[in-house]
Protein backbone atom coordinates (compact mmCIF):
# COMPACT_ATOMS: atom_id res chain seq x y z
CA UNK A 1 0.00 0.00 0.00
CA UNK A 2 1.50 3.41 -0.68
CA UNK A 3 1.86 5.97 1.87
CA UNK A 4 0.09 9.30 1.23
CA UNK A 5 2.45 12.18 0.03
CA UNK A 6 3.29 14.40 3.14
CA UNK A 7 1.87 18.06 1.60
CA UNK A 8 4.55 20.78 1.68
CA UNK A 9 4.69 23.45 4.21
CA UNK A 10 4.30 27.34 2.91
CA UNK A 11 7.73 27.53 2.92
CA UNK A 12 8.81 24.41 1.07
CA UNK A 13 5.76 25.45 -1.62
CA UNK A 14 7.60 28.83 -2.45
CA UNK A 15 10.71 26.90 -2.50
CA UNK A 16 9.86 24.76 -4.99
CA UNK A 17 8.03 27.00 -7.13
CA UNK A 18 10.72 29.68 -6.92
CA UNK A 19 13.22 26.62 -7.91
CA UNK A 20 11.39 26.19 -11.04
CA UNK A 21 11.11 29.33 -11.92
CA UNK A 22 14.70 30.77 -11.73
CA UNK A 23 15.79 27.25 -13.73
CA UNK A 24 13.29 28.10 -16.29
CA UNK A 25 13.45 31.72 -16.92
CA UNK A 26 16.28 32.66 -14.43
CA UNK A 27 16.93 34.55 -11.14
CA UNK A 28 16.44 38.25 -12.14
CA UNK A 29 13.80 37.80 -14.53
CA UNK A 30 11.63 35.97 -11.81
CA UNK A 31 9.66 38.29 -9.69
CA UNK A 32 8.18 37.68 -6.29
CA UNK A 33 4.04 38.21 -7.90
CA UNK A 34 5.45 35.16 -10.01
CA UNK A 35 7.02 32.92 -7.16
CA UNK A 36 4.06 33.96 -4.97
CA UNK A 37 1.15 33.11 -7.94
CA UNK A 38 2.62 29.58 -8.89
CA UNK A 39 3.52 28.55 -5.62
CA UNK A 40 -0.21 29.51 -4.15
CA UNK A 41 1.28 31.48 -0.98
CA UNK A 42 0.75 34.64 -0.27
CA UNK A 43 3.47 37.60 -0.40
CA UNK A 44 2.75 38.23 3.52
CA UNK A 45 3.83 34.67 4.03
CA UNK A 46 6.47 34.64 1.78
CA UNK A 47 7.84 37.51 3.34
CA UNK A 48 6.88 35.83 6.98
CA UNK A 49 9.86 33.31 5.94
CA UNK A 50 12.38 35.10 3.75
CA UNK A 51 13.22 38.80 4.75
CA UNK A 52 14.11 39.68 0.91
CA UNK A 53 14.12 38.12 -2.39
CA UNK A 54 17.96 37.30 -1.89
CA UNK A 55 17.07 35.21 1.04
CA UNK A 56 14.71 32.96 -0.76
CA UNK A 57 17.52 32.74 -3.64
CA UNK A 58 19.95 31.43 -1.35
CA UNK A 59 17.79 29.42 0.61
CA UNK A 60 16.50 27.88 -2.79
CA UNK A 61 20.44 27.05 -3.98
CA UNK A 62 21.46 25.98 -1.09
CA UNK A 63 18.65 22.88 -0.83
CA UNK A 64 18.96 22.85 -4.40
CA UNK A 65 22.87 22.08 -3.85
CA UNK A 66 22.51 19.29 -1.27
CA UNK A 67 19.92 17.60 -3.37
CA UNK A 68 22.05 17.56 -6.42
CA UNK A 69 25.25 16.59 -5.03
CA UNK A 70 23.18 13.50 -3.32
CA UNK A 71 21.89 12.66 -6.34
CA UNK A 72 24.77 12.70 -8.72
CA UNK A 73 26.49 10.87 -6.20
CA UNK A 74 23.81 7.87 -5.90
CA UNK A 75 23.38 7.47 -9.95
CA UNK A 76 27.43 7.56 -10.10
CA UNK A 77 27.74 5.22 -7.30
CA UNK A 78 25.21 2.93 -8.53
CA UNK A 79 26.07 3.04 -12.24
CA UNK A 80 29.85 2.02 -12.32
CA UNK A 81 31.34 -1.05 -10.16
CA UNK A 82 34.50 0.05 -10.61
CA UNK A 83 36.30 3.32 -9.76
CA UNK A 84 36.73 3.94 -13.43
CA UNK A 85 33.41 3.21 -14.44
CA UNK A 86 31.91 5.35 -11.72
CA UNK A 87 34.44 8.06 -13.35
CA UNK A 88 32.14 7.41 -16.73
CA UNK A 89 29.44 7.51 -15.00
CA UNK A 90 28.78 10.96 -14.70
CA UNK A 91 28.61 11.09 -18.05
CA UNK A 92 25.80 8.48 -18.01
CA UNK A 93 23.90 11.14 -15.15
CA UNK A 94 24.43 14.11 -17.22
CA UNK A 95 22.90 12.20 -19.94
CA UNK A 96 19.96 11.46 -18.19
CA UNK A 97 19.64 14.87 -16.58
CA UNK A 98 20.08 16.31 -20.14
CA UNK A 99 16.80 14.36 -21.13
CA UNK A 100 14.65 15.75 -18.78
CA UNK A 101 11.92 18.01 -19.91
CA UNK A 102 12.78 20.56 -17.16
CA UNK A 103 16.25 20.91 -18.69
CA UNK A 104 17.26 24.18 -19.02
CA UNK A 105 21.02 23.90 -17.99
CA UNK A 106 23.36 24.12 -14.65
CA UNK A 107 20.91 26.58 -12.73
CA UNK A 108 24.53 27.27 -10.99
CA UNK A 109 26.22 28.34 -13.92
CA UNK A 110 23.31 30.62 -14.95
CA UNK A 111 22.95 31.93 -11.74
CA UNK A 112 26.76 32.74 -11.46
CA UNK A 113 25.84 34.43 -15.37
CA UNK A 114 23.62 36.90 -13.14
CA UNK A 115 25.68 38.17 -10.39
CA UNK A 116 29.30 39.39 -11.16
CA UNK A 117 30.27 40.89 -8.07
CA UNK A 118 32.36 38.54 -6.57
CA UNK A 119 31.77 38.74 -2.91
CA UNK A 120 27.73 38.40 -3.91
CA UNK A 121 26.29 35.41 -1.66
CA UNK A 122 24.33 33.46 -4.33
CA UNK A 123 27.96 33.73 -6.45
CA UNK A 124 30.03 31.87 -3.32
CA UNK A 125 27.27 29.33 -3.01
CA UNK A 126 27.46 28.40 -7.27
CA UNK A 127 31.14 28.14 -6.77
CA UNK A 128 31.11 26.18 -3.45
CA UNK A 129 28.88 23.76 -6.02
CA UNK A 130 30.93 23.95 -8.48
CA UNK A 131 34.42 23.20 -5.77
CA UNK A 132 32.51 20.24 -4.24
CA UNK A 133 31.68 18.81 -7.84
CA UNK A 134 35.37 18.79 -8.85
CA UNK A 135 36.30 17.42 -5.43
CA UNK A 136 34.12 14.17 -6.39
CA UNK A 137 35.28 13.68 -9.51
CA UNK A 138 39.11 13.96 -8.04
CA UNK A 139 38.14 11.26 -5.25
CA UNK A 140 36.72 8.82 -8.13
CA UNK A 141 40.33 9.93 -9.68
CA UNK A 142 41.84 8.82 -7.03
CA UNK A 143 40.37 5.73 -6.47
CA UNK A 144 40.78 4.71 -9.78
CA UNK A 145 44.56 5.44 -9.37
CA UNK A 146 45.27 8.06 -11.50
CA UNK A 147 48.84 9.05 -11.91
CA UNK A 148 47.72 13.14 -11.99
CA UNK A 149 44.01 12.99 -10.21
CA UNK A 150 43.75 16.58 -10.23
CA UNK A 151 44.82 17.34 -13.85
CA UNK A 152 42.37 14.63 -14.53
CA UNK A 153 39.46 15.82 -12.07
CA UNK A 154 40.39 19.52 -14.05
CA UNK A 155 40.16 17.61 -17.62
CA UNK A 156 36.58 15.65 -17.04
CA UNK A 157 35.07 18.46 -15.02
CA UNK A 158 35.75 21.11 -17.87
CA UNK A 159 34.46 18.61 -20.13
CA UNK A 160 31.11 17.88 -17.85
CA UNK A 161 30.57 21.75 -17.84
CA UNK A 162 31.02 22.11 -21.40
CA UNK A 163 28.54 19.52 -22.20
CA UNK A 164 26.47 21.04 -20.13
CA UNK A 165 26.43 24.36 -21.69
CA UNK A 166 26.43 22.94 -24.98
CA UNK A 167 23.06 20.70 -24.18
CA UNK A 168 21.40 23.79 -22.72
CA UNK A 169 22.40 25.63 -25.99
CA UNK A 170 21.71 23.58 -28.81
CA UNK A 171 19.00 21.29 -26.93
CA UNK A 172 20.88 17.99 -27.87
CA UNK A 173 21.24 15.33 -25.48
CA UNK A 174 23.65 13.30 -27.09
CA UNK A 175 26.43 16.05 -25.95
CA UNK A 176 26.83 14.17 -22.80
CA UNK A 177 27.97 10.89 -25.04
CA UNK A 178 30.03 12.86 -27.23
CA UNK A 179 31.56 14.28 -23.81
CA UNK A 180 31.63 10.47 -22.23
CA UNK A 181 33.77 9.27 -25.72
CA UNK A 182 36.46 12.11 -24.47
CA UNK A 183 36.09 11.44 -21.13
CA UNK A 184 37.34 7.46 -21.83
CA UNK A 185 40.18 8.63 -24.14
CA UNK A 186 41.85 10.86 -20.82
CA UNK A 187 40.62 8.18 -18.53
CA UNK A 188 42.49 5.50 -20.87
CA UNK A 189 45.50 8.17 -20.48
CA UNK A 190 46.10 9.31 -17.02
CA UNK A 191 45.03 5.95 -15.56
CA UNK A 192 47.17 3.25 -15.58
CA UNK A 193 45.58 -0.50 -16.67
CA UNK A 194 46.52 -3.15 -14.48
CA UNK A 195 47.72 -6.60 -15.05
Amino acid sequence: MNKPRARLTKREQLMKSALELFAKNGIHATGIDAIVERSGVTKKTLYAHFMSKEELVVAVLRQYDEQARNEIRRQVENGGKTARGRLLAVFDFAEKWFQQDDFYGCLFINAIGEFSEKSAPIRQICMEYKKSLKGYIRELCEQAGASNPQGLAEELGMLLEGATVTAQISQNPKTARIAKRVAKVLIDKGIPKVG
